[in-house]
Protein backbone atom coordinates (compact mmCIF):
# COMPACT_ATOMS: atom_id res chain seq x y z
CA UNK A 1 0.00 0.00 0.00
CA UNK A 2 2.65 2.51 0.95
CA UNK A 3 4.72 1.76 -2.41
CA UNK A 4 1.64 1.90 -4.17
CA UNK A 5 1.01 5.84 -2.24
CA UNK A 6 4.73 6.53 -3.49
CA UNK A 7 3.98 5.11 -7.49
CA UNK A 8 1.23 7.58 -7.21
CA UNK A 9 2.91 10.31 -5.38
CA UNK A 10 5.60 10.20 -8.16
CA UNK A 11 3.35 10.00 -11.31
CA UNK A 12 1.84 13.31 -10.16
CA UNK A 13 4.86 14.83 -9.26
CA UNK A 14 5.92 14.01 -12.82
CA UNK A 15 3.17 14.80 -14.10
CA UNK A 16 3.19 18.35 -12.37
CA UNK A 17 7.09 19.28 -13.77
CA UNK A 18 6.07 18.04 -17.24
CA UNK A 19 3.14 20.72 -17.02
CA UNK A 20 5.23 23.23 -15.55
CA UNK A 21 8.15 22.67 -18.23
CA UNK A 22 5.17 22.71 -21.22
CA UNK A 23 4.30 26.14 -19.76
CA UNK A 24 7.30 27.81 -19.43
CA UNK A 25 8.80 26.43 -23.29
CA UNK A 26 5.04 27.91 -24.07
CA UNK A 27 5.79 31.42 -22.56
CA UNK A 28 9.49 31.52 -24.22
CA UNK A 29 7.97 30.65 -27.67
CA UNK A 30 6.24 33.54 -27.40
CA UNK A 31 8.73 35.49 -26.17
CA UNK A 32 10.72 35.20 -29.02
CA UNK A 33 7.92 35.78 -31.72
CA UNK A 34 7.17 38.56 -29.75
CA UNK A 35 10.71 39.54 -29.86
CA UNK A 36 12.12 38.74 -33.69
CA UNK A 37 8.57 37.69 -34.92
CA UNK A 38 8.11 34.71 -37.29
CA UNK A 39 8.59 36.18 -40.75
CA UNK A 40 12.08 34.76 -42.26
CA UNK A 41 12.97 38.26 -43.92
CA UNK A 42 12.32 40.34 -40.55
CA UNK A 43 14.25 37.87 -37.97
CA UNK A 44 17.38 38.21 -40.86
CA UNK A 45 16.91 42.12 -40.59
CA UNK A 46 17.19 41.69 -36.95
CA UNK A 47 19.99 39.14 -37.01
CA UNK A 48 21.96 42.38 -38.51
CA UNK A 49 20.87 44.13 -36.27
CA UNK A 50 21.91 42.63 -33.16
CA UNK A 51 25.40 42.17 -34.85
CA UNK A 52 25.46 45.40 -34.88
CA UNK A 53 24.19 45.88 -31.24
CA UNK A 54 27.05 43.61 -30.35
CA UNK A 55 29.65 45.53 -31.99
CA UNK A 56 28.39 48.66 -29.93
CA UNK A 57 28.55 46.64 -26.88
CA UNK A 58 31.86 45.36 -26.95
CA UNK A 59 33.35 48.47 -28.24
CA UNK A 60 32.06 50.69 -25.56
CA UNK A 61 33.21 47.87 -22.99
CA UNK A 62 36.53 47.90 -24.01
CA UNK A 63 36.32 51.73 -23.95
CA UNK A 64 35.08 50.92 -20.37
CA UNK A 65 38.34 49.10 -19.84
CA UNK A 66 40.43 51.81 -20.74
CA UNK A 67 38.44 54.38 -19.26
CA UNK A 68 38.72 52.17 -15.37
CA UNK A 69 42.75 52.30 -16.84
CA UNK A 70 42.84 56.29 -17.44
CA UNK A 71 43.01 56.23 -20.82
CA UNK A 72 39.91 57.43 -21.66
CA UNK A 73 37.47 59.84 -19.92
CA UNK A 74 34.53 58.57 -17.95
CA UNK A 75 31.77 60.22 -19.06
CA UNK A 76 32.68 60.64 -22.55
CA UNK A 77 32.48 56.62 -22.39
CA UNK A 78 29.23 57.04 -20.57
CA UNK A 79 27.84 59.66 -22.91
CA UNK A 80 28.59 56.88 -25.76
CA UNK A 81 27.52 54.23 -24.10
CA UNK A 82 24.16 55.83 -23.55
CA UNK A 83 23.86 57.72 -27.07
CA UNK A 84 24.15 53.56 -28.19
CA UNK A 85 22.27 52.06 -26.33
CA UNK A 86 19.81 54.56 -27.09
CA UNK A 87 20.37 54.54 -31.14
CA UNK A 88 20.33 50.31 -30.98
CA UNK A 89 16.94 50.16 -28.85
CA UNK A 90 15.75 52.90 -31.24
CA UNK A 91 16.73 51.05 -34.68
CA UNK A 92 15.36 47.42 -33.18
CA UNK A 93 11.96 49.38 -32.87
CA UNK A 94 12.05 50.30 -36.59
CA UNK A 95 12.90 47.26 -38.00
CA UNK A 96 10.46 45.38 -35.77
CA UNK A 97 7.74 47.33 -37.05
CA UNK A 98 8.68 47.99 -40.35
CA UNK A 99 5.76 45.85 -41.72
CA UNK A 100 3.64 48.98 -40.56
CA UNK A 101 5.95 51.67 -41.45
CA UNK A 102 6.95 50.42 -44.75
CA UNK A 103 10.43 51.90 -44.76
CA UNK A 104 12.95 50.08 -47.39
CA UNK A 105 15.67 48.30 -46.62
CA UNK A 106 17.99 50.68 -47.81
CA UNK A 107 16.85 53.51 -45.85
CA UNK A 108 17.01 51.52 -42.90
CA UNK A 109 20.44 51.03 -43.31
CA UNK A 110 21.45 54.39 -44.90
CA UNK A 111 20.11 55.92 -41.42
CA UNK A 112 21.76 53.61 -39.21
CA UNK A 113 25.26 53.98 -41.34
CA UNK A 114 24.47 57.81 -40.48
CA UNK A 115 24.11 56.57 -37.14
CA UNK A 116 27.31 54.54 -37.02
CA UNK A 117 29.34 57.34 -38.58
CA UNK A 118 27.84 59.75 -35.68
CA UNK A 119 29.54 57.15 -32.80
CA UNK A 120 32.89 56.76 -34.83
CA UNK A 121 32.90 60.28 -34.68
CA UNK A 122 32.00 60.54 -31.11
CA UNK A 123 34.91 57.74 -30.06
CA UNK A 124 37.82 59.35 -32.23
CA UNK A 125 36.91 62.38 -30.23
CA UNK A 126 36.30 60.61 -26.56
CA UNK A 127 39.67 57.88 -26.84
CA UNK A 128 42.89 60.14 -27.45
CA UNK A 129 46.06 58.05 -28.28
CA UNK A 130 43.69 55.30 -28.95
CA UNK A 131 41.83 57.03 -31.49
CA UNK A 132 43.69 55.69 -34.17
CA UNK A 133 41.45 52.02 -33.78
CA UNK A 134 38.51 53.90 -34.24
CA UNK A 135 39.20 54.77 -37.69
CA UNK A 136 38.65 51.04 -39.08
CA UNK A 137 34.79 51.45 -37.56
CA UNK A 138 34.24 53.68 -40.39
CA UNK A 139 34.95 51.11 -42.69
CA UNK A 140 33.18 48.35 -40.60
CA UNK A 141 30.02 50.87 -40.90
CA UNK A 142 30.63 50.43 -45.19
CA UNK A 143 31.02 46.39 -45.31
CA UNK A 144 27.74 46.33 -43.18
CA UNK A 145 25.85 48.39 -45.10
CA UNK A 146 27.17 47.18 -48.61
CA UNK A 147 24.40 44.50 -48.13
CA UNK A 148 21.35 46.74 -48.78
CA UNK A 149 22.73 49.48 -50.56
CA UNK A 150 23.48 50.02 -54.34
CA UNK A 151 27.06 50.82 -55.31
CA UNK A 152 26.19 54.25 -55.81
CA UNK A 153 24.62 54.71 -52.20
CA UNK A 154 27.53 52.77 -50.27
CA UNK A 155 29.94 55.53 -52.12
CA UNK A 156 27.74 58.45 -50.79
CA UNK A 157 27.68 57.02 -47.61
CA UNK A 158 31.18 56.50 -46.96
CA UNK A 159 31.58 60.18 -48.56
CA UNK A 160 29.35 61.43 -45.53
CA UNK A 161 31.48 59.28 -43.30
CA UNK A 162 34.76 60.68 -44.75
CA UNK A 163 32.94 64.37 -44.37
CA UNK A 164 32.05 63.83 -40.82
CA UNK A 165 35.29 62.59 -39.71
CA UNK A 166 37.51 64.95 -41.69
CA UNK A 167 35.60 67.45 -40.26
CA UNK A 168 36.29 66.26 -36.56
CA UNK A 169 39.82 65.71 -36.98
CA UNK A 170 39.90 69.49 -38.28
CA UNK A 171 38.03 70.63 -35.40
CA UNK A 172 40.12 68.84 -33.19
CA UNK A 173 43.28 70.16 -34.68
CA UNK A 174 42.49 73.62 -34.86
CA UNK A 175 41.12 73.29 -30.91
CA UNK A 176 44.15 71.79 -29.68
CA UNK A 177 46.69 71.14 -31.95
CA UNK A 178 49.30 69.86 -29.14
CA UNK A 179 47.00 66.74 -28.66
CA UNK A 180 46.18 66.93 -32.17
CA UNK A 181 48.92 67.53 -34.75
CA UNK A 182 47.79 69.34 -38.32
CA UNK A 183 50.30 67.07 -40.18
CA UNK A 184 49.47 63.98 -37.87
CA UNK A 185 46.24 64.51 -38.66
CA UNK A 186 46.27 65.04 -42.37
CA UNK A 187 48.35 62.08 -42.69
CA UNK A 188 45.84 60.13 -41.25
CA UNK A 189 43.13 61.62 -42.75
CA UNK A 190 44.94 60.91 -46.28
CA UNK A 191 45.03 57.00 -45.07
CA UNK A 192 41.86 56.89 -43.66
CA UNK A 193 40.22 57.89 -47.04
CA UNK A 194 42.05 55.74 -49.33
CA UNK A 195 41.54 52.80 -47.35
CA UNK A 196 38.01 54.03 -47.03
CA UNK A 197 37.12 54.33 -50.40
CA UNK A 198 38.91 51.30 -51.53
CA UNK A 199 37.00 49.09 -49.57
CA UNK A 200 33.97 50.77 -51.02
CA UNK A 201 35.09 50.17 -54.22
CA UNK A 202 35.72 46.61 -53.53
CA UNK A 203 32.50 46.18 -51.51
CA UNK A 204 30.28 47.72 -54.64
CA UNK A 205 32.34 45.17 -56.87
CA UNK A 206 31.32 42.41 -54.73
CA UNK A 207 27.31 43.76 -54.68
CA UNK A 208 27.61 44.31 -58.32
CA UNK A 209 28.78 40.19 -58.49
CA UNK A 210 26.27 39.19 -55.80
CA UNK A 211 23.44 40.99 -58.21
CA UNK A 212 24.72 39.37 -61.27
CA UNK A 213 25.11 35.89 -59.34
CA UNK A 214 21.26 36.31 -57.92
CA UNK A 215 20.07 37.28 -61.55
CA UNK A 216 21.27 34.15 -62.69
CA UNK A 217 20.41 31.73 -59.91
CA UNK A 218 16.97 33.45 -60.86
CA UNK A 219 16.86 32.59 -64.51
CA UNK A 220 18.26 29.19 -63.63
CA UNK A 221 15.47 28.65 -61.77
CA UNK A 222 13.07 30.10 -63.97
CA UNK A 223 14.47 27.36 -66.39
CA UNK A 224 14.12 24.59 -64.20
CA UNK A 225 10.27 25.79 -63.25
CA UNK A 226 9.87 25.48 -67.22
CA UNK A 227 11.85 22.07 -67.78
CA UNK A 228 9.76 20.29 -65.08
CA UNK A 229 6.39 22.09 -67.06
CA UNK A 230 7.29 20.81 -70.24
CA UNK A 231 8.67 16.97 -68.37
CA UNK A 232 5.05 16.92 -66.98
CA UNK A 233 2.64 18.96 -68.87
CA UNK A 234 1.34 18.02 -72.49
CA UNK A 235 2.15 21.85 -74.14
CA UNK A 236 -1.06 21.44 -76.45
CA UNK A 237 -3.91 20.56 -73.46
CA UNK A 238 -1.82 21.74 -70.26
CA UNK A 239 -2.94 18.84 -68.85
CA UNK A 240 -0.47 16.17 -67.50
CA UNK A 241 1.45 14.02 -70.08
CA UNK A 242 1.66 10.57 -70.43
CA UNK A 243 5.12 10.29 -68.53
CA UNK A 244 4.03 11.97 -65.42
CA UNK A 245 0.57 10.10 -65.22
CA UNK A 246 2.73 6.90 -65.35
CA UNK A 247 4.79 8.18 -62.24
CA UNK A 248 1.52 8.98 -60.82
CA UNK A 249 0.29 5.49 -61.44
CA UNK A 250 3.25 4.29 -59.78
CA UNK A 251 3.15 6.30 -57.01
CA UNK A 252 -0.24 5.02 -56.45
CA UNK A 253 -0.56 2.22 -53.58
CA UNK A 254 -4.31 2.26 -52.96
CA UNK A 255 -7.58 0.98 -54.41
CA UNK A 256 -8.18 3.17 -57.86
CA UNK A 257 -10.48 3.70 -61.17
CA UNK A 258 -8.80 4.66 -64.53
CA UNK A 259 -10.73 5.74 -67.28
CA UNK A 260 -9.84 5.83 -70.74
CA UNK A 261 -11.59 8.45 -72.57
CA UNK A 262 -11.65 8.86 -76.43
CA UNK A 263 -13.44 11.86 -78.74
CA UNK A 264 -15.58 10.66 -81.14
CA UNK A 265 -14.71 10.80 -84.91
CA UNK A 266 -11.42 13.18 -83.92
CA UNK A 267 -10.41 11.89 -87.31
CA UNK A 268 -13.28 13.53 -89.27
CA UNK A 269 -13.27 16.44 -86.86
CA UNK A 270 -9.49 16.78 -88.19
CA UNK A 271 -10.28 16.01 -91.80
CA UNK A 272 -13.65 18.20 -92.25
CA UNK A 273 -11.81 21.52 -90.38
CA UNK A 274 -8.65 21.20 -90.46
CA UNK A 275 -5.87 20.41 -87.74
CA UNK A 276 -6.49 24.00 -86.30
CA UNK A 277 -9.96 22.94 -85.34
CA UNK A 278 -8.87 19.52 -83.99
CA UNK A 279 -6.58 21.06 -81.36
CA UNK A 280 -9.24 23.72 -80.41
CA UNK A 281 -11.15 20.29 -79.94
CA UNK A 282 -8.62 18.90 -77.91
CA UNK A 283 -8.40 21.91 -75.64
CA UNK A 284 -11.91 22.31 -74.89
CA UNK A 285 -12.62 18.77 -73.71
CA UNK A 286 -9.28 18.47 -71.93
CA UNK A 287 -10.23 21.84 -69.65
CA UNK A 288 -13.83 20.63 -69.40
CA UNK A 289 -12.71 17.23 -68.10
CA UNK A 290 -10.19 18.93 -65.83
CA UNK A 291 -12.69 21.25 -64.82
CA UNK A 292 -14.78 18.34 -63.10
CA UNK A 293 -11.88 16.65 -61.66
CA UNK A 294 -12.60 16.02 -57.64
CA UNK A 295 -9.82 16.47 -55.35
CA UNK A 296 -6.99 13.76 -55.67
CA UNK A 297 -8.18 12.83 -59.18
CA UNK A 298 -5.75 13.33 -62.30
CA UNK A 299 -6.13 13.53 -65.66
CA UNK A 300 -3.80 13.31 -68.44
CA UNK A 301 -3.37 12.96 -72.11
CA UNK A 302 -2.78 9.44 -73.00
CA UNK A 303 -2.09 10.50 -76.93
CA UNK A 304 -3.94 11.64 -80.14
CA UNK A 305 -7.61 12.52 -79.27
CA UNK A 306 -7.22 10.19 -75.65
CA UNK A 307 -7.17 11.24 -71.90
CA UNK A 308 -6.55 9.00 -69.30
CA UNK A 309 -8.34 9.60 -65.88
CA UNK A 310 -6.77 8.58 -62.40
CA UNK A 311 -9.71 8.25 -59.80
CA UNK A 312 -8.13 6.90 -56.55
CA UNK A 313 -10.13 5.92 -53.52
CA UNK A 314 -13.11 5.06 -55.88
CA UNK A 315 -15.83 1.94 -56.75
CA UNK A 316 -16.39 0.74 -60.39
CA UNK A 317 -19.73 2.10 -59.46
CA UNK A 318 -18.80 5.62 -58.42
CA UNK A 319 -16.06 6.11 -61.18
CA UNK A 320 -19.16 4.84 -63.91
CA UNK A 321 -21.63 7.85 -62.37
CA UNK A 322 -18.69 10.31 -62.68
CA UNK A 323 -17.68 9.67 -66.18
CA UNK A 324 -21.44 9.51 -67.05
CA UNK A 325 -21.76 13.21 -65.22
CA UNK A 326 -18.66 14.67 -67.28
CA UNK A 327 -20.10 12.50 -70.82
CA UNK A 328 -23.87 14.43 -70.36
CA UNK A 329 -21.77 17.76 -69.58
CA UNK A 330 -20.01 17.89 -73.06
CA UNK A 331 -23.58 18.31 -74.03
CA UNK A 332 -23.43 22.06 -74.00
CA UNK A 333 -19.10 22.40 -75.00
CA UNK A 334 -18.63 25.40 -77.00
CA UNK A 335 -15.41 24.76 -79.16
CA UNK A 336 -14.26 28.17 -80.48
CA UNK A 337 -14.46 28.46 -84.43
CA UNK A 338 -16.16 25.80 -85.28
CA UNK A 339 -20.24 25.56 -86.37
CA UNK A 340 -21.99 25.81 -82.79
CA UNK A 341 -24.19 22.78 -84.04
CA UNK A 342 -21.14 20.22 -84.12
CA UNK A 343 -21.86 18.67 -81.03
CA UNK A 344 -18.59 17.10 -78.72
CA UNK A 345 -18.80 13.74 -77.32
CA UNK A 346 -16.54 10.87 -75.83
CA UNK A 347 -16.65 7.20 -74.86
CA UNK A 348 -14.72 5.97 -72.22
CA UNK A 349 -13.75 2.73 -70.79
CA UNK A 350 -13.59 1.98 -67.18
CA UNK A 351 -11.34 -0.45 -64.96
CA UNK A 352 -10.59 -0.87 -61.35
CA UNK A 353 -7.60 -1.87 -60.05
CA UNK A 354 -7.63 -5.74 -58.54
CA UNK A 355 -5.68 -7.19 -56.04
CA UNK A 356 -2.95 -4.45 -56.06
CA UNK A 357 -1.86 -5.41 -60.04
CA UNK A 358 0.27 -3.14 -62.11
CA UNK A 359 -1.48 -0.20 -63.70
CA UNK A 360 -0.25 -1.57 -67.04
CA UNK A 361 -2.98 -4.26 -66.73
CA UNK A 362 -5.61 -1.74 -65.31
CA UNK A 363 -5.44 0.70 -68.18
CA UNK A 364 -5.33 -2.42 -70.86
CA UNK A 365 -8.84 -3.61 -69.14
CA UNK A 366 -10.20 -0.05 -69.35
CA UNK A 367 -8.89 0.31 -73.45
CA UNK A 368 -11.07 -2.81 -74.11
CA UNK A 369 -13.87 -1.29 -72.35
CA UNK A 370 -13.51 1.92 -74.37
CA UNK A 371 -13.16 -0.57 -77.52
CA UNK A 372 -16.84 -2.26 -76.70
CA UNK A 373 -17.96 1.59 -75.79
CA UNK A 374 -17.10 2.47 -79.15
CA UNK A 375 -18.51 -0.60 -80.97
CA UNK A 376 -21.82 -0.27 -79.13
CA UNK A 377 -22.51 2.95 -80.95
CA UNK A 378 -19.87 5.76 -79.09
CA UNK A 379 -20.90 8.50 -76.65
CA UNK A 380 -21.12 5.87 -73.84
CA UNK A 381 -18.96 4.64 -71.08
CA UNK A 382 -18.65 1.01 -70.33
CA UNK A 383 -16.88 -0.60 -67.44
CA UNK A 384 -14.45 -3.43 -67.81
Amino acid sequence: MRDALLANDCDEMQGYLHTRIGRVMELRARVVTLAIGTDPKLRRMLTYWAATATLYALFVTLLAVESAAGMVPYHGVLGLGLYAALGASTFYALVRANAHLGLRPHTLATLQGLFGITCNMWAYSITGPLRGATLMGLMVVVVFCTFALRPRQTLLLAVCGLAGMGATMWWHQMRDPLHYPPRVEAVTFVIMAGCSLTVTFLTGEMNKLRARLKAKREIVEAALVTIRLLATTDELTSVSNRRHMNELLDAEQGPACVALIDIDFFKQINDRHGHAAGDAVLRAVAHRLRAGLRPGDALARWGGEEFLMLLPATSLVEAHAFVESLRAGMADLAVPGLDARLRVTFSAGLAARQDREPFSATVNRADKALYAAKAAGRDRVIGA
